[in-house]
């Protein structure tokens, strides 16, 4: 299924049904499976044996979602999580701990700038934020001794700042460590960061892969590419005995391709509980069935709004990486040629009482705390996903404090730009 086009992979990946079985993925609205022995039994909780006991941990009808958005990246396994959220805690403690360093962008979701830098602080992860624009040589200043991991996002919610994967990725190697980059605003569709040297991908699956609203989830791609043993110092946690699941040692028993997800469901799931339901990740699997057919459409709306608000002269500035005068434009070009996402931000002469006097005036457009739905929503971050940040924050991380973030949906651009054009009057 990976050798097939992005489309075929949306539709058929992640499950095959055999002769007889339900064409659509069943929904195992089941807390726990039965088994005839004990033995049986054992054998699963040993690793010694796949299946399923208790829906906490696995799940099969997440399971082929999974592996749909596994084959969609182009990774070796995936899992998924109750959020996006969940998704980026995951992916970052599943390496780190107690004394352990990251590197991360700054311009990144407040709600994971937050994450990193006070919930994780308190677990005893300290973090050094770097521009997203941040020459070779500053990015290997921020490294230390403790760093186990770089952390970035594709195109960042809401500043739309792109990251350099390529330049970000060798950083990373070159200390020993993994690349994750969470690539929720562009999708599979129109980026694949693991083919530029990303080693472990994360998404908000409430976003563009459901696209409708309708089920909140995220999701953690494995690379299969990242050496845990040639490291192994630096992540005891996969290549030293497990002692809370009977001595395993993952690197070892599961190797590159799925040690990192086998150690992330079997302990951090098993602990923290974050599971998908099941039914959320069959509402999303509908969404991931179109996924192809909505992102172009995103795109040219985005474009569309990006161009008319661009040319208005009670805009100050609007960011869109699809835009020729955008300073990450060439990046765009590069990692998503075909266009990134629908999302555009903009600030409006005025500053936040403009913002919200603009936002007031909206007829079609909603103002919603979400993202990337079939649905064009909007907000000002500054009061909203990004209230915890100091001015000087928001500064830093490219999000004026009258910076209006709009998702423009599947509706018809022309309405969308009469509706924008009637709340800028």
């Amino acid at each position: 299924m990976s050798q097939h086009g992005i489309g075929t992979r949306c539709v058929q990946a992640g499950y095959k049904p055999a002769n007889g079985e339900p064409r659509q993925i069943p929904i195992i609205q089941s807390t726990t499976f039965k088994y005839d022995t004990s033995e049986d039994m054992g054998k699963l909780f040993d690793l010694e044996a796949s299946g399923y006991f208790y829906t906490r941990l696995q799940n099969p009808t997440n399971d082929h979602v999974a592996a749909k958005i596994a084959a969609l990246e182009g990774g070796s396994a995936a899992m998924l999580t109750s959020s996006g959220q969940a998704a980026n805690f995951f992916a970052l403690f599943n390496i780190c701990e107690n004394g352990s360093h990251i590197v991360a962008s700054s311009s990144i979701y407040g709600g994971t700038f937050n994450l990193i830098a006070v919930t994780m602080a308190k677990m005893g992860i300290e973090v050094t934020f770097v521009s997203p624009t941040a020459s070779r040589d500053e990015l290997d200043a921020a490294f230390k001794e403790n760093t186990r991991a770089v952390f970035g996002e594709t195109i960042a919610n809401p500043a739309l700042t792109v990251l350099d994967i390529e330049k970000f990725a060798e950083a990373a190697h070159a200390h020993g460590v993994p690349l994750i980059v969470d690539n929720t605003f562009p999708t599979p569709v129109n980026c694949r960061p693991i083919e530029w040297g990303a080693d472990i991908v994360t998404h908000s699956t409430t976003k563009y892969m459901d696209g409708h609203g309708a089920g909140v989830g995220g999701a953690i791609v494995d690379s299969g590419r990242f050496d845990w043993m040639a490291h192994a110092d630096k992540f005891p946690g996969l290549t030293t005995p497990d002692e809370s699941y009977h001595g395993i040692v993952y690197a070892e028993k599961f190797g590159k391709e799925g040690a990192f997800i086998t150690k992330c469901t079997s302990q951090l799931m098993r602990d923290f509980g974050c599971i998908q339901s099941p039914q959320n990740a069959f509402i999303l699997n509908l969404g991931l069935e179109s996924l192809h057919v909505r992102m172009p459409r995103h795109v040219e709306n985005g474009l569309a709004v990006a161009r008319f608000l661009s040319a208005h002269d009670k805009v100050v500035g609007v960011n869109y990486p699809g835009l020729e005068s955008d300073p990450y434009y060439e990046l765009a070009r590069k990692y998503m040629p075909n266009g990134g996402c629908g999302v555009v931000s903009f600030e409006i002469e005025g500053g936040r009482p403009a913002a919200e006097s603009f936002m007031k005036k909206l007829r079609l457009a909603a103002i919603e705390t979400h993202v990337a739905d079939a649905r064009t929503c909007c907000l000002n971050p500054a009061t909203s996903t990004h209230r915890q940040m100091s001015d000087e924050q928001l500064k830093e991380a490219g999000i004026p404090a009258g910076l209006i973030r709009m998702s423009c949906g599947l509706e018809d651009k022309e309405d969308l730009i009469a509706d924008i054009e009637n709340a800028l009057g």
